[in-house]
């Protein structure tokens, strides 16, 4: 893993997706899951812990999930829906004897719609949300389920719980588990679906977040795979006989602005000049083609890009006159302070990509100071916002982001009223006519009506250059040969049960 720790092992993972990926998708299951068996199409919501779930067509706040019968977590307990209440209740309600604060900060801000939750009996729940929201799906699959009744036989210890976790996913952890070195993973072989039943004996994480040492972890046989190899020795890896997996999926690497009142960010000039100063062919090269450079928030493949005006290109006599309008030149040039990380989900090469855009800005008069703190950390200050004391004054942090929904990919950023703690809005942004695109999205129930109005909202993205929009991942994976079987999914979520060892 490219994570420099174990991500959070107790149900509701941190690290970011990665975390998700390697630990809340192998140990845990969510209501609603991503299809993740095909590589040639975008990833679509499936059923998981629950078998359906519905809209009241007379009350769009009212949502009806119907529970998968039979399922036992990893303890041998039954799934049901107070299993569904109990965990809601350790991530929103504070007063409760499960109310777990850590599990709380990843997956609280992933869920702003729900308001209330009931079971209806021991396999049906209900949810109400605070609005009519057709974006809940795409929330709920974000939130993994743990065990109750270990909760209790571990003490009521969420730390204990963490020594010995218990989900209903396709892989255990019964043993090997050693914070920042080591988890090891075995198959649950009664998991629920049986075409999701690991074929391997055993899987096991080390987290390696410099691109060398996964390098020479995979050369020496120490690892079978590596995700986010250093692009420059990909052509040796190749020639020793080792496979290069790669897929676009739904990912960005952006500078998310402060919109704070002294930030320089908050002239759209000063925004355009930014993104037209970067030469994204040239970033790609330096990662060895292993990018796709970023013409918007979202990949221009994507069913939602629309046809911004702003067009994202290298121009640096268009940037310089920007700045010049204004009002910035040799004499006074902006001085701007990034939080970034030397590695983590989705982060690319981060060091060398901050590098290369504090030299591009520096040609335009921007002058970029680096704040360096580790992937979990910058994580943690990305969700208490541009004001709080731990971002030390920053006015932009270098973020990857999940893209593959309306919600992650675009509400949670800008809404007015999801700044921090109650979401993810770091920089503070507020916009009425970006709120009203957002409930617009939210109120639009059919699929082709509501990808017109993220159309429009991705333009917007676009044309007011509301982050510093560089490049889209494409998920490089050097495996060796003898691993067979992987489908790598366009998801930041991956599979791990088809693969078996030659």
């Amino acid at each position: 893993m490219t994570a420099s720790d174990i991500p959070l092992t107790t149900g509701q993972s941190d690290n970011g997706g990665e975390g998700q990926r390697f630990i809340g998708f192998t140990l845990y299951d969510a209501l609603i899951e991503w299809d993740l068996s095909h590589a040639d199409r975008p990833s679509v919501l499936v059923p998981g812990l629950a078998t359906s779930w519905s809209v009241d067509a007379a009350d769009k706040t009212k949502w009806t999930f119907h529970l998968r019968e039979g399922v036992k977590f990893h303890d041998g307990s039954a799934f049901d829906a107070s299993a569904v209440v109990w965990n809601l209740d350790k991530l929103l309600k504070t007063d409760a004897p499960q109310f777990d604060p850590r599990q709380a900060a990843q997956g609280r801000s992933r869920i702003p719609a729900v308001a209330s939750y009931r079971a209806v009996d021991p396999m049906t729940l209900e949810i109400t949300t605070k609005a009519p929201d057709a974006t809940l799906p795409y929330q709920i699959a974000w939130i993994t389920l743990s065990s109750p009744a270990n909760w209790v036989a571990q003490g009521k210890s969420w730390d204990a719980v963490a020594q010995h976790p218990s989900g209903t996913g396709p892989w255990k952890m019964e043993h090997g588990f050693v914070p920042r070195q080591r988890a090891e993973l075995t198959p649950n072989k009664n998991y629920w679906d049986p075409k999701r039943v690991p074929h391997l004996d055993e899987m096991v994480l080390v987290p390696l977040p410099e691109p060398n040492a996964r390098v020479a972890a995979l050369r020496s046989g120490e690892v079978d795979w590596i995700e986010a190899p250093a692009p420059d020795a990909v052509p040796s890896l190749k020639a020793a006989g080792f496979s290069i997996v790669t897929n676009s999926y739904p990912h960005n690497w952006t500078w998310h602005f402060s919109r704070l009142p002294d930030s320089p960010w908050n002239d759209v000039r000063v925004r355009k000049a930014a993104n037209l100063a970067v030469d994204r062919g040239a970033l790609k090269d330096l990662l060895g083609g292993l990018m796709i450079p970023a013409e918007g928030f979202f990949p221009p493949n994507s069913q939602w890009f629309g046809h911004p005006t702003f067009k994202i290109t290298f121009d640096l006599d268009a940037a310089k006159a920007l700045m010049k309008q204004a009002g910035y030149g040799p004499d006074k040039r902006i001085k701007t302070k990034v939080i970034i990380s030397p590695s983590g989900s989705g982060q690319m090469l981060p060091l060398s990509m901050n590098e290369f855009l504090q030299q591009s800005l520096a040609e335009i008069g921007i002058d970029v100071e680096f704040e360096i703190a580790d992937w979990n950390t910058v994580t943690n200050l990305w969700r208490a916002g541009a004001k709080d004391p731990g971002a030390k004054g920053a006015t932009a942090i270098n973020y990857s982001y999940f893209i593959q929904d309306p919600f992650t990919g675009f509400i949670r950023h800008l809404q007015c009223n999801l700044t921090p703690p109650a979401g993810t809005n770091w920089g503070y942004y507020c916009d009425k006519d970006m709120d009203a695109l957002f409930d617009q999205v939210r109120n639009t129930f059919d699929q082709a009506e509501q990808d017109k109005v993220l159309q429009k909202v991705h333009e917007k993205y676009v044309d007011d250059a509301l982050f510093l929009m560089v490049a889209h991942d494409v998920n490089a994976r050097a495996i060796d040969k003898k691993v067979k079987n992987f489908v790598q999914a366009q998801n930041w979520f991956q599979d791990f049960s088809p693969i078996v060892m030659e």
